[in-house]
């Protein structure tokens, strides 16, 4: 009757093995560590960086724990916080030799201290968040403001080349202010531009103004088409703090909308605050340049006489090109960039899409210079860096790019990426910045420890005291509980901040309500005459509706603050229903596998150790 299969046994063993394995990796803390990673977008973090950074060390005879090339950079393991500044300051020297140009950025950074083995099966220490590690919080604000005027600016290019191509005449095109005001000197002329715009720029609301021989039409944007420009230069912001961050190294960031024009950034763990707020608060577009091929003109410029109207740059192989200042395209043109292949030679390629007046004029500029090199360019602190300066074969229409020749296919991805989340959609500024110290964190990280810890002491007396042996039980089912519930938030990554610690403590309590309700369960049955190994069979199968309906309605309330909480209320829904469906397993399967090891063998029970049972009318 109270006997589980042996599979069963062995499904609580593994469980338990496995709860132990990814519990495992929070108790070995965190060293402290430098990382290096690129400064600029082009240049990449291989193994010769690795190797530069370890003959820095060996030469300085500083001893590191270890050096590892990982996705963000190399990264230098360290014992003490002391040589973490040391070997920041060697390697800051290394590899920016010129502090008015770095090409890397040196960032301090901490590490998971777990051995190898528990990392090689994917058992990773739960993620601190900002309140538990210390870090800094930013508060950036969106210059929408900026972003419409980028797009006004964009707007009247646009209308410039839409009244040429139709051989419309027209008195200037211009931005004053927050509209673009057209002029003509007679009516006919303004209604056919009139037609022709409202057919190419439906997101333009137009107004005929003025009379005489000062005749205006004035487009302003839509309101919807604001919405639009407002939502798109937040999430592409986001995306590209999302790129620079990881620079930092940090773990698990928080980058997150706040209102219409406000992004809330955390990095839990970031100790230097300096150099965080110089790669957020970076500004970089990408601009696309004709390559100046006058014969002798290159030769001029490396003798530093640079020809007027022109830029000497170093492609990514390190050959100097010469660049026309005249800019054809900007990046704002630019809607996707994706790596493949070049369908006629199987070379690694880049597809670019442009957006419709991005195709209409790289149509035109490769139709005029057929056989000539464009360049790629993306600027950055006012210092400009060749992407790929490809050669073009033929006129591209359509909208659909692709650059391609001397490059890898890691090359190819680099590239693409690059483009597609290289510059900032409008300008950012750092209205709030908050940084916790790791000694403030440590404190809370140690209260939410005892509080949990003399929370599952004083449950663990109650229970021992009040159901003795099944008592006993019911606390080595919570510990597992508490075993299972912290393995899953290590094995999802899962962000623990102090919410999240309540979370826990809450859990425990609640978990232990089943076990409560089977016990009670099993004393009604005795109560009422069953014998011993009945009661238990009738105890566990009667509360375990129970178990479900209450543990339901509560799950319930969880996915609710999961689906509409944001923050710390979402952080602790995550941990609360986690916590739901681990004491459904520790209570109804681990409590039961105890008990049916120790009573369900025995034919002949006399009495169960499950506490004073009260009898009616005694």
């Amino acid at each position: 009757m109270n006997r589980y299969p042996l599979w069963k046994y062995i499904v609580v063993v593994v469980a338990l093995l496995f709860g132990f394995t990814y519990t495992l990796p929070n108790f070995f803390g965190e060293s402290p560590a430098v990382q290096v990673s690129s400064a600029k977008a082009t240049l990449k973090i291989d193994t010769a960086t690795l190797d530069r950074a370890e003959n820095a060390l060996k030469t300085a005879g500083i001893a590191a724990s270890g050096v590892f090339l990982d996705a963000n950079g190399v990264k230098v393991r360290l014992e003490d916080t002391d040589t973490q500044l040391k070997v920041k300051d060697l390697l800051e020297k290394q590899f920016n030799p010129d502090p008015a140009d770095p090409q890397y950025v040196v960032a301090l950074n901490l590490l998971s201290s777990s051995p190898r083995w528990l990392a090689s099966l994917g058992a990773l220490p739960m993620y601190l968040g900002l309140d538990l590690r210390g870090g800094v919080h930013f508060l950036l604000q969106v210059d929408m403001k900026g972003a419409m005027t980028k797009r006004l600016d964009t707007t009247a290019a646009d209308l410039r080349g839409l009244l040429r191509d139709k051989n419309i005449r027209h008195g200037g095109v211009n931005r004053e202010g927050e509209r673009v005001v057209v002029r003509f000197r007679d009516e006919e002329t303004r209604a056919k531009a009139r037609a022709a715009v409202e057919n190419a720029q439906p997101d333009l609301a137009l107004a005929d103004q003025g009379e005489g021989g000062d005749l205006r039409l004035v487009a302003t944007l839509k309101p919807a088409a604001l919405g639009k420009i407002q939502e798109f230069a937040i999430k592409q912001n986001m995306g590209t703090l999302h790129n620079r961050i990881n620079e930092l190294g940090v773990a698990e960031p928080v980058i997150a909308q706040q209102g219409a024009d406000r992004i809330v950034v955390q990095l839990p763990g970031v100790q230097d605050t300096a150099k965080a707020k110089d790669i957020l608060g970076r500004t970089a577009t990408l601009e696309i340049r004709m390559v100046d091929e006058t014969p002798g003109a290159l030769e001029a410029a490396l003798a530093g006489q640079t020809p007027f109207g022109a830029e000497l740059y170093v492609e990514r192989g390190g050959q100097p090109l010469l660049v026309r200042k005249q800019v054809v395209l900007t990046g704002d043109r630019l809607t996707d960039a994706q790596p493949g292949f070049d369908n006629q030679t199987q070379e690694p390629a880049v597809h670019l899409t442009l957006d419709s007046t991005g195709a209409r004029i790289f149509r035109d500029i490769t139709r005029e210079n057929v056989g000539k090199r464009m360049a790629i360019l993306l600027i950055e602190k006012g210092k400009g860096e060749v992407v790929t300066a490809p050669v073009i074969r033929t006129e591209i229409g359509g909208g659909r790019v692709q650059i391609s020749g001397r490059m890898s296919t890691v090359e190819a991805n680099d590239v693409a990426l690059l483009l597609r989340a290289g510059s900032l959609a409008a300008p950012m500024e750092i209205i709030e910045e908050r940084t916790i110290g790791p000694s403030l964190g440590a404190e809370s990280i140690n209260k939410g420890f005892h509080s949990t810890l003399w929370g599952f002491a004083g449950i663990a007396a109650f229970m021992t005291v009040y159901y003795v042996l099944f008592g006993f039980i019911s606390v080595v089912a919570l510990a597992s509980n508490l075993l299972f519930l912290v393995a899953l938030l290590s094995l999802l990554q899962a962000t623990l901040t102090l919410p999240g610690i309540a979370a826990i403590a809450l859990a425990l309590g609640m978990a232990i309500d089943s076990n409560v309700l089977i016990n009670e369960r099993i004393r009604e049955e005795l109560r009422n005459g069953s014998a011993p190994q009945a009661a238990i069979h009738a105890g566990y199968e009667h509360a375990f509706d129970t178990i479900v309906d209450s543990n339901v309605t509560t799950l319930i309330v969880g996915l609710m603050l999961l689906v509409f909480g944001s923050g710390p209320v979402r952080g602790f829904a995550v941990v609360h229903c986690l916590g739901i469906l681990t004491s459904l397993f520790s209570a109804v399967v681990v409590s039961r596998a105890l008990v049916n090891l120790l009573y369900g063998r025995r034919r002949k029970l006399e009495s169960l150790a499950i506490g004073q049972i009260w009898r009616p009318g005694t």
